[in-house]
């Protein structure tokens, strides 16, 4: 965590008020003239306004849906949570999560227009580095890697989540700006960013917050799987595994310790790829993870985090997932089975007696989800219902990643807003690990099934490490514990490996956003996430009965029609909406 950075993140947010400022639609031409040419097109006036460009990655408008992880877009349609609190809250998510997205919700135009103002804000980084007469080659080439690195994410975000998107960079004319029409032909776009990035970028920067050329490695093997380009994938994820390293030189590498990934202590750790800095105390809770303030466990007094607000709760089906059999996890879809499914005080008092859960579970569950009985962190033993506004409404579970310690309160969390629920760790758009199972993605399609399974124990082998599982006071194992590395069987063909490893990123990566763009990429999103409905139907008849994914529809987010109102007939809508 670097606080000056952020610090200067903030005050170069207010910067881009003048230079690009936060019009009513991103296509509107600003005013000509003034401070951006006159004052900016210095090496010091670059290099502030870059550092608004990467404020831009927490959010520009404030809204929750715009942060960085996706806890809506990426984790609740995605079937790995479910909107919480009670119905009558956040609204705008209810339909969201039953695949009946309205374009005219406000929270995703604020997505659409917050990741614009990201492009635009790199735009205008080019566009006065150009100018800029006292800026060295060596300087300029770092400055351009950055930006465009920084635009190819915002590219990338708006594309897996929209689809068509307009594209236009530096050099588009301010009066031909909204006259941009959307494509979803953007691809070639991004990846020149991302090479041009890795070809001027440094390894080592002198702000751990700032992006490295394997950043862009990383993201250029994301963006090729993406297309399905496996091979070009596989080149980029090997050059990224054997040499990468982070921007404050460590070696890329999985820790020992899974929750250290989530632990403001452990900033900068050498499984971040590419991260989002955040701090504390500097005037603003926007640059502290403002986008989570209202998934913490609900009404906990002080003996949870947050004391608000529940909306983000892991479902039925993510922590049934966690179910092992000799060690592997159920690949065959029985685990949300009556046998299998976890027991869980579903409506029963906090108060009334409770057995736990004896069955064999992945240890990785009771780092990523709250449940009855268990330590939560360095709190107290998750209480059950005392947590959870509604259960009826959403289950029992609550969220565990990216959620701050006790002794942590006030060191490393802003409580001077509304709520304490303002924590301070980075979060991670990519880490070691993804990269780790994407790169087995790549080596499934290129026929190395052996490579491709090696990859995936490296990931299991950290979560088998008996000296980091939950434990109660005594120091034992907080449940039955039983994790096994994956058998040369199971990846005896293509279909079985893309299978393990799947199932991989979903238990490794849960919550944090990736699901639902991997189901999709993956094109199996229609099967996966109607089974879901179904058997979160059983319990939560009321939200999710009659619910549906539409092949061919729901894959993508539609165009906001708060920006085709505003562009007339430029931009068109998505299939479906």
């Amino acid at each position: 965590m670097n606080n000056t950075f952020k610090r200067m993140s903030m005050v170069m947010a207010m910067v881009m008020v003048l230079v690009v400022s936060c019009r009513d639609s991103f296509l509107e031409v600003a005013p000509t003239g003034s401070l951006a040419d006159a004052q900016l097109a210095t090496k010091a006036g670059v290099e502030g306004v870059l550092i608004g460009a990467y404020a831009a990655l927490n959010g520009v408008f404030g809204n929750r849906l715009e942060g960085p992880n996706h806890w809506v877009t990426g984790s609740i349609c995605g079937g790995e949570a479910n909107k919480g609190t009670d119905p009558g809250d956040y609204s705008s998510i209810n339909p969201m999560q039953r695949y009946e997205t309205d374009p005219t919700q406000g929270d995703l135009s604020s997505l659409w227009r917050g990741r614009y103002e990201g492009v635009s804000r790199c735009n205008t980084v080019l566009r006065l580095l150009s100018q800029a007469k006292d800026v060295s080659p060596a300087d300029a080439a770092r400055i351009a890697g950055e930006a465009r690195l920084l635009r190819g994410h915002f590219y990338f975000d708006l594309k897996k989540h929209f689809n068509s998107i307009p594209y236009f960079d530096e050099k588009t004319p301010a009066a031909e700006i909204p006259k941009v029409a959307n494509s979803p032909a953007v691809w070639d776009k991004i990846e020149a960013d991302f090479q041009f990035a890795f070809t001027n970028l440094p390894e080592t920067q002198g702000q751990a917050g700032r992006v490295n050329k394997w950043a862009a490695a990383a993201y250029m093997g994301k963006a090729k799987l993406y297309q399905k380009k496996y091979a070009e994938a596989k080149t980029w994820f090997d050059n990224t595994i054997t040499n990468g390293k982070t921007t404050n030189g460590r070696k890329y590498q999985l820790l020992d310790d899974y929750t250290q990934i989530f632990n403001a202590e452990f900033d900068n750790h050498a499984e971040a790829v590419m991260d989002v800095e955040s701090s504390m105390n500097t005037g603003n809770v926007a640059n502290a993870n403002y986008y989570d303030d209202l998934n913490y466990p609900y009404n906990t007094g002080l003996d949870g985090p947050g004391n608000c607000c529940g909306f983000f709760q892991p479902s039925f089906d993510m922590a049934n997932t966690f179910r092992t059999k000799d060690g592997l996890p159920l690949l065959d879809g029985t685990y949300n089975s009556d046998a299998n499914a976890l027991k869980h005080d579903y409506g029963v008092e906090s108060s009334a007696p409770f057995t736990p859960d004896a069955g064999p579970v992945d240890p990785r569950l009771d780092h990523s989800i709250g449940r009855r009985g268990i330590p939560y962190l360095d709190w107290i033993a998750h209480p059950g219902k005392a947590w959870i506004r509604a259960q009826p409404y959403a289950g029992p579970y609550s969220p565990k990643k990216y959620v701050y310690y006790k002794s942590q309160e006030n060191k490393l969390t802003d409580g001077s807003s509304w709520t304490r629920g303002y924590a301070t760790m980075n979060y991670t758009i990519i880490r070691f690990a993804d990269v780790l199972l994407m790169a087995a993605e790549a080596e499934i399609e290129a026929g190395s099934l052996t490579k491709a399974r090696e990859l995936t124990n490296l990931v299991r082998a950290r979560a088998a490490n008996k000296a980091h599982w939950v434990k109660k006071a005594d120091g034992t194992p907080a449940a039955n514990y039983v994790i096994a590395l994956y058998p040369e069987s199971a990846f005896a063909s293509k279909a079985s490996a893309n299978e393990v490893v799947r199932m991989e990123r979903k238990l490794e990566l849960s919550g944090e956003g990736h699901r639902f763009f991997d189901l999709v990429r993956w094109g199996i999103a229609e099967p996966v996430l109607n089974a879901y409905l179904r058997n979160e139907a059983k319990i939560l008849v009321t939200k999710f009965g009659g619910a549906k994914f539409t092949a061919g529809n729901d894959e993508y987010y539609p165009i906001p029609q708060r920006e085709i109102d505003l562009q007339g007939t430029v931009l068109k809508q998505n299939p479906g909406y």
